[in-house]
């Protein structure tokens, strides 16, 4: 069997690679999106108690303006760890590839295993900051 009828051979193999590749990609889209909307909904609440001032409001729109801080820190940190995890998938992709050319692929789970930590983690994080916000209030 020649090169390229290796290559047409396993077009189906890249092509499922492809996909996988851009799932990988929106996926981090989703975590950086998340991430953005984090740090500006503390800008938001921020702004909004300035200009409806705390002695307006019966209640304050938000608590403690630490947990604010760390929000806005949280956000960014998503925005981040999202772009990190575009580099990897880009990386898996690329090892992916070349396995599959070279007929020696081996299946990985490492980049899926530190996706499903990392969204296990930020879930925990919500919810402690949940509860802290909530305690507050």
């Amino acid at each position: 069997m020649t090169s390229s009828d290796k290559k047409s051979f396993n077009r189906t193999d890249h092509l499922a690679n492809e996909r996988t590749f851009l799932a990988w990609i929106r996926t981090n889209l989703g975590i950086m999106a998340f991430g953005f909307v984090v740090e500006r909904f503390s800008v938001f609440i921020q702004e909004a108690e300035s200009f409806l001032g705390k002695t307006e409001v019966s209640e304050p729109i938000s608590t403690d303006p630490t947990l604010q801080g760390y929000s806005s820190i949280f956000g960014i940190a998503l925005v981040g760890i999202g772009a990190l995890l575009c580099i990897f998938s880009f990386l898996k992709f690329k090892r992916t590839e070349r396995q599959i050319n070279q007929d020696t692929y081996q299946s990985s789970t490492l980049l899926g295993t530190l996706l499903s930590l990392f969204v296990f983690l930020i879930g925990v994080f919500l919810i402690i900051y949940l509860i802290v916000s909530h305690a507050a209030v």
